[in-house]
């Protein structure tokens, strides 16, 4: 019987009631979006610096 563990305390998946169980699908769906996004903002940090860099060679050139 497949099982969840929250704040330490194990739970039957079978055994919850509809109600909890579509709250915890709606937690899945949000943890898995905060990763999407997470991801997201590392790709987004990794082009902010390389055009940053790209930025402090143009201007070195013009100096």
């Amino acid at each position: 019987m497949p099982k969840i563990t929250i704040d330490g305390k194990e739970y039957d998946l079978e055994s919850l009631s509809e109600a909890s169980k579509n709250q915890l699908t709606s937690l899945q769906v949000c943890d898995q979006k905060i990763q999407s996004v997470q991801q997201e903002l590392a790709i987004l940090q990794t082009a902010r610096n390389a055009y940053a860099m790209a930025l402090k060679e143009l201007l070195a050139q013009s100096e």
